[in-house]
């Protein structure tokens, strides 16, 4: 395998990921940009590499390379477990994620093995699932009004699982929630709600806002 190959791949193998990587960035998930190329790269590096040793050793040789390409296959789920994060409310999060990682990998299995088509094809089927299909979900799944809602509150164990478990008791669906945490020990609470009836929309705000340790709530739908 010559040198103007193994560039060719490997600049492939980052602009497909890039790809995926930028839209897992734009919508800050714990996996962006970065970790994507990064993921592909060494996927690609690996399966050059089993090529390369494949044809060092003659034929007949003990010696397995595709070994290296199942263990990157395997491997990559302790990476794509570090993005699924389970918080307070049992909201789980992470998922898609992890799985754009695990087919980043396999994506730069097949560019560096030269299977460009596949790689191509299948880059371009991730992106289309992730951007079309999230927007098709929620018009599946999400029913009645759309409600953001911003809470400031001291950052304590278990308070977002209050807020959880008072949300649940009026029977409304948490679509998303962000949590950033601020200086002064205070964190910031963005959720978006989906409320069947709006007419208890008031009424939660009231019940939120009374909540110990809540100290600012505002919505916005």
């Amino acid at each position: 395998m010559n040198y103007k190959k193994v560039i060719f791949r490997l600049l492939l193998s980052l602009i497909l990921s890039s790809l995926i990587g930028m839209d897992r960035e734009s919508t800050k998930k714990p996996a962006g940009l970065r970790t994507h190329i990064l993921v592909s790269l060494g996927s690609t590096l690996v399966m050059l590499l089993s090529i390369y040793l494949h044809e060092m050793f003659a034929e007949g040789s003990t010696y397995y390379s595709d070994r290296l390409t199942a263990q990157v296959i395997s491997g990559i789920g302790f990476l794509g477990a570090g993005t699924i994060l389970h918080r307070d409310g049992g909201i789980v999060t992470g998922l898609t994620t992890a799985a754009s990682l695990w087919v980043v990998a396999c994506i730069g299995l097949a560019v560096g093995a030269g299977f460009y088509l596949g790689a191509v094809i299948t880059t371009l089927l991730v992106i289309i699932t992730l951007i079309s299909f999230y927007r098709v979900s929620k018009k599946i799944k999400i029913k009645g009004q759309i409600v953001f809602i911003t809470i400031i509150s001291l950052d304590q164990p278990g308070q977002v699982g209050k807020i959880g478990q008072v949300i649940g008791d009026y029977g409304v669906n948490i679509i998303n929630i962000d949590l950033e945490h601020k200086e002064e020990g205070l964190i910031k609470i963005n959720l978006e709600l989906s409320i069947i009836n709006p007419i208890i929309k008031y009424e939660l705000l009231s019940t939120l806002s009374k909540i110990d340790n809540v100290l600012e709530i505002s919505q916005q739908g």
